[in-house]
């Protein structure tokens, strides 16, 4: 098996839609909270902050407004991630922006 799996062994995946999505105000507060907070984290190992692609296949679930894709050493790191302080800021800000989130973790098994 190839040895170029993303860095990090807990994969936390978050998706967001806003309440307004189409307030560019509403966006602005949102990506600015958010970006503030995973630049200064000292647990995320790697991040990718996105909107939905513009791809348009049956399977594709698009209706989110942001997507935020992170990895951890491992879960133990990902918990400190949890209760850092700049991620609860984040939720102090933010969450009033957001109707619904949904969050997936997973551990990753290539090269076990």
């Amino acid at each position: 098996m190839s040895n170029n799996s993303i860095p990090g062994k807990f994969a936390h995946i978050v998706y967001f839609w806003l309440k307004n999505p189409n307030s560019e105000e509403d966006k602005k507060t949102f990506k600015t909270s958010l970006i503030n907070f995973i630049s200064n984290s000292i647990f995320i190992k790697t991040k990718h902050l996105g909107t939905p692609a513009s791809t348009n296949r049956e399977v594709i679930d698009s209706t989110y407004s942001y997507n935020l894709s992170l990895t951890f050493e491992s879960k133990e790191i990902q918990d400190k991630y949890q209760v850092e302080e700049g991620h609860m800021q984040f939720i102090e800000e933010s969450s009033k922006l957001w109707k619904k989130v949904v969050v997936y973790d997973s551990e990753n098994i290539l090269n076990q």
